[in-house]
């Protein structure tokens, strides 16, 4: 059956926000992560499609979404989902999130419980937990983390070199240095080269230390929903470094875990079969 994935653009929460749709039925929405666009979901929207509604925004500062100077913490990244689902009249969710866009699942379900029915973090050690485990092993897995927060420097540089770039990051990140590459792999390049999108980007991170203040501010609050949390087994940064059924076993009182085997950073894009079979169980008896 062939899934017709439609753009559509809305402006809430003060910005044009892009978003793919595609499916019918309850809704699940899918957050990206760094470095990318809503384009990392291309193997899991037509899959989940056949069952749900699927909507899967460009986080601000990403993609075709506005990138203003401002407004990248994430209770406010999370308004611009919420604001969102209220332009789209949508009550409930399932919830996806890869790294940033995880960050930004975790602040919108504790910040707006009543819209969460259940969640999914996808390689994510939440931004208060690296923080307070920061240390030389973890700056140089994490060196990005500070490269992206220096003003104006990172633009500059990768302004013209946007390919070194995130050439760089894919074959750090994944398993298979070149899972991401071809077609895949320009699409995101021309991404990148749009006016804004590195600065977007980086401005993300720019709001790293307004986002660990939210974070340590309720992190006595425990999510309650059902929450999957999946990581790749082979990435440096978080499989190989944290205890990541221990560090979400903190961050929520419902919780499965599994590590995708054969994957780095990107499990959704390195091993999206296996991913897919994990969201389709875990979104079983998600009916709206």
């Amino acid at each position: 059956m062939s899934i017709d994935i439609k753009h559509h653009t809305v402006t809430a929460n003060g910005i044009r926000q892009h978003y793919l749709e595609a499916g019918a039925g309850a809704p699940v929405v899918l957050l990206h992560g760094f470095p990318e666009t809503s384009f990392a979901w291309r193997h899991q929207i037509p899959v989940l499609a056949r069952h749900y509604r699927v909507i899967a925004p460009d986080l601000r500062g990403y993609g075709e979404t506005d990138k203003p100077a401002g407004g990248y913490d994430k209770r406010n990244m999370a308004r611009d989902l919420r604001e969102l689902l209220r332009a789209l009249d949508i009550d409930r969710i399932a919830l996806v999130g890869h790294d940033r866009g995880a960050r930004v699942a975790t602040r919108f379900v504790k910040d707006h419980p009543e819209v969460v029915e259940r969640l999914v973090v996808m390689d994510n050690v939440p931004t208060r937990i690296v923080a307070r485990e920061f240390s030389p092993a973890v700056a140089k897995s994490y060196w990005f983390f500070i490269f992206n927060q220096v003003p104006d420097l990172p633009e500059a540089l990768i302004a013209g070199r946007e390919d070194l770039w995130l050439r760089h990051l894919f074959s750090d990140w994944c398993y298979n240095p070149l899972a991401i590459d071809g077609d895949d792999f320009r699409t995101y390049v021309e991404a990148y080269r749009r006016p804004g999108a590195v600065r977007g980007a980086m401005a993300d991170y720019r709001a790293i230390a307004e986002d660990v203040e939210q974070d340590k501010a309720d992190a006595h609050v425990r999510i309650a929903c059902p929450t999957l949390s999946l990581w790749g087994a082979d990435f440096h940064a978080v499989g190989k470094m944290f205890d990541m059924a221990a560090i979400w076993s903190e961050m929520a009182s419902d919780l499965r875990t599994f590590a995708v085997p054969q994957s780095g950073h990107l499990p959704q894009e390195e091993q999206p079969e296996i991913v897919n079979a994990q969201l389709l169980d875990f979104l079983r008896d998600w009916k709206g």
